[in-house]
């Protein structure tokens, strides 16, 4: 198993990423710390998940709690190994950047980045002190469209973090990685985001697929399984020279070469 032995710690458990991302690592083995705003639905991502999993609530905007937990979590399993951040940018769409207000526009990318940064700084400080981890995180594809508000803006922040955390992590053995996806079209808030620009109140996963999927190289747009198989693979020892690297997990909506 790519995981075995190895602690991970997943913030925003509790979405559709994070319920992904901690089923795919539990069936690889890993020992599982689980957390976000809603206990509830972060216990039903540990019941997805399976195995040896902990939970907790907590704001990750909120630096004490995060402290505490990080230190619960070392306290109890001696170690972090990987950190997945799954954690959603309140960002505001469907409304032109002319129409809409400098806050609205901000706040994904305040959000974002306070989130974020807390998170992976006060990991990566345990982290280095033990001479090795990875922290991940997910953006999406950076889309040329209206009505995206600060979203792409967020995204972009927290990529140019993880590159800054990346060069002064690496001699301490601390590597990062970016999934880069367009978003996955089983997922609610992906589904809620195509009623809004489209329109439509009813969807479904094939329709989607067939109108924004159908621009990609592979003609569709990736599932979670998809993304939390990437994750895996990337939070193994299979990936260990790879920092800095921003994973291309989008069917080709995006292309590197």
């Amino acid at each position: 198993m790519l995981l075995e032995n190895k602690t991970a710690v997943i913030y925003g458990a509790g979405g559709a990423i994070g319920t992904a991302v901690a089923k795919a690592f539990a069936s690889e083995g890993a020992r599982l710390y689980l957390a976000g705003r809603r206990r509830a639905t972060v216990e039903a991502a540990a019941e997805v998940a399976g195995g040896d999993v902990d939970v907790a609530e907590l704001d990750a905007a909120d630096e004490a709690s995060v402290e505490r937990h990080v230190a619960d979590v070392v306290a109890k399993a001696g170690r972090i190994d990987v950190l997945f951040n799954a954690l959603g940018m309140l960002d505001v769409q469907g409304t032109p950047l002319l129409d809409m207000r400098f806050e609205d526009y901000a706040q994904p990318v305040t959000v974002a980045v306070r989130t974020q940064f807390t998170t992976a700084r006060t990991v990566a400080r345990h982290m280095a002190t033990r001479g090795g981890g990875v922290i991940m995180t997910v953006t999406a594809e950076p889309t040329i469209a209206p009505d995206l508000g600060g979203f792409p803006a967020a995204c972009a922040a927290v990529e140019a973090l993880w590159r800054g955390f990346a060069v002064e992590l690496g001699p301490s053995g601390v590597r990062t990685v970016v999934i880069r996806t367009p978003g996955s079209p089983d997922s609610p808030a992906v589904q809620d985001v195509y009623r809004l620009h489209t329109g439509r109140p009813e969807v479904t996963v094939a329709a989607i697929q067939a109108e924004w999927g159908g621009t990609t190289a592979m003609g569709r747009l990736p599932l979670l399984a998809e993304i939390a198989d990437a994750a895996v693979l990337f939070a193994s020892d299979r990936a260990s020279a790879m920092t800095a690297t921003l994973a291309n997990v989008t069917c080709g909506a995006h292309i590197d070469m």
